[in-house]
């Protein structure tokens, strides 16, 4: 088990906040993960989000579990409650957005107060920014270094997008909410976590509706309490479609609950 295994839970439980998260390791716990989608315009519908999935992607990739998405509004005290609550529960926290130079981007101040630590213009930020504002030939004004502002013992989190960096505290990465931009932070940061085994999924296509389906389905669940089982159905041209999804850590457990589940739908000529 990893450093900071629970053995009792069975899960990951994440370092201290004052901790420093070194390179990437990989252990065979299950580690898991919240996005904290932070903005007044995901919730008012004026942006439609992006970034949840490409999180969710590329931390199943790695070995990470995504258990849970919170979006809050540019609000100091619900991204505070927010941010606490979630680093307790889960072994990492990705926050996307409120980092840039406007009076609404408060994230980094509400990560500060979170973890309890100072706030100020950091030289390192800065020694990346100005080389590429002066390369624009473009001043770091007082707005652009609300940008470089970094709470107190994080690491930096690269952008070769747009220069101004994202960072991570404690178990927390924060990451800007363009897009592109978050989707390079999210590769940088990578190298600061820690992995664990990774999710694997066998998926079952059936011309046949969820309600045929269905007793077969949930008698096999309870075969295979430790296989994730699930069942997404869909109505395109006149025809039925559902797709039964099987996910497990453990490849072996997984073929065995995938084949069973199609030895009984042949059975039953679902299949």
């Amino acid at each position: 088990m990893g450093l900071y295994s629970n053995p009792a839970a069975g899960c990951y439980t994440p370092p201290p906040s004052d901790c420093i998260v070194g390179p990437l390791v990989t252990t065979p716990d299950i580690i898991t993960a919240a996005a904290l989608i932070i903005g007044d315009e995901i919730l008012s519908g004026r942006t439609k989000d992006k970034n949840i999935g490409t999180i969710a992607d590329h931390l199943t990739s790695i070995g990470i579990q995504l258990r849970e998405v919170r979006v809050v509004p540019d609000d100091e005290a619900g991204i505070i409650t927010a941010v606490n609550a979630l680093r307790a529960r889960y072994s990492y926290v990705f926050s996307t957005g409120g980092i840039g130079p406007t009076h609404d981007d408060i994230t980094a101040d509400c990560m500060a107060k979170a973890f309890g630590v100072t706030i100020d213009i950091d030289p390192r930020a800065v020694a990346l920014m100005k080389p590429a504002y002066d390369k624009r030939g473009l001043e770091l004004n007082e707005a652009r270094l609300r940008m470089a502002r970094i709470p107190a013992g994080a690491t930096l989190i690269a952008n070769t997008v747009s220069i101004a960096p994202g960072f991570m505290i404690g178990n927390v990465v924060v990451m800007a909410g363009v897009p592109a931009i978050m989707s390079d932070m999210l590769k940088d940061a990578t190298q600061h976590l820690r992995t664990g085994a990774k999710m694997c999924s066998e998926t079952i296509v059936l011309s046949h509706p969820e309600a045929e389906i269905a007793g077969l389905f949930s008698d096999h669940q309870r075969a295979f309490p430790d296989v994730v089982m699930g069942s997404y159905p869909s109505f395109n041209d006149g025809k039925y479609k559902t797709e039964l999804v099987l996910r497990s850590c453990d490849p072996a457990r997984l073929t065995e609950a995938a084949e069973g589940l199609r030895l009984k739908l042949k059975t039953g000529r679902l299949l």
